[in-house]
């Protein structure tokens, strides 16, 4: 029997999928031609492809769910007041691995996530170029791919997988540190993977990798929808006290915003 929760999820999860789908598109529209690089006051690159794939994720969500606050990067980076948030909001990062989008790499991804009191509870992660879609909701995580034209298939169920020897350690290609390099040390023998964007998360929703650890500065928008995806698929993500990761971090005495702790990602 579906309750209101879970078809109001369900229904969320639909919205989300297409939005990152039209997102993408205007994407990778940006991608195959030449296009110019800002620089943002924390130094990070945004491009036209940011601003374009925020103002059609932001559209849908304000025009479904009007008194739902939402939370994206490029509105904040841009100085742009975020209202109260209560007990439920969106978070967007509609461009996650800009980096990785300037220098013609295609790992970056399409990132949307709903929170409710503090928890990722439904998130959709989408990676433009190879067209690999991840989404989940509570007790439901999917993989699927999308065509060119926007054209869904080949979609299934995902959970993650019991932990195996050696394990597989997903680690950022652009922001590897030596704390990230002494964890794996002290795991012992080890597969690395290096990738980049939120498609850490999904790799270990999907049972291709154990471990995600992560020892540099993030914010929430990058880690809510992947961490959405991975706790459908049966993972976690906790801070290094062991507690799971929390959102709508606000009023923080050691850092701005939104910023998020050290965490480590894992199928268990």
């Amino acid at each position: 029997m579906t309750t209101g929760a879970e078809s109001e999820y369900a229904e969320t999860q639909s919205l989300f999928e297409q939005l990152a789908i039209d997102a993408g598109r205007r994407i990778m529209d940006v991608f195959r031609r030449d296009f110019s690089v800002l620089e943002k006051d924390d130094c990070s690159p945004v491009t036209e492809a940011d601003h374009a794939a925020e103002k059609v994720i932001l559209a849908g969500l304000r025009a479904a769910f009007p008194h739902i606050p939402c939370v994206a990067e490029e509105e904040c980076a841009a100085g742009r007041a975020v209202p109260e948030l209560g007990g439920a909001f969106f978070i967007v990062d509609p461009l996650d691995g800009t980096k990785e989008f300037v220098k013609r790499h295609q790992d970056f991804t399409v990132n949307i996530a709903l929170v409710r009191e503090g928890t990722p509870v439904v998130g959709v992660v989408l990676a433009p170029c190879s067209g690999r879609l991840f989404s989940g909701r509570p007790g439901h995580a999917e993989a699927m791919k999308v065509s060119e034209d926007g054209e869904v298939s080949e979609r299934h169920r995902i959970t993650v997988r019991p932990k195996q020897e050696p394990l597989t350690i997903v680690a950022s290609r652009s922001h590897f540190s030596p704390e990230t390099e002494a964890f794996i040390r002290s795991i012992g023998t080890a597969e690395l993977v290096s990738v980049g964007s939120s498609l850490k998360f999904c790799l270990l929703a999907c049972g291709e990798a154990d471990l995600y650890p992560r020892f540099t500065r993030t914010m929430e928008w990058d880690t809510a929808a992947g961490d959405a995806v991975l706790r459908a698929a049966g993972g976690m993500t906790r801070t290094l006290d062991g507690a799971a990761l929390r959102y709508g971090k606000r009023n923080q005495a050691h850092d701005s915003d939104f910023a998020n702790p050290n965490f480590i990602a894992s199928t268990s």
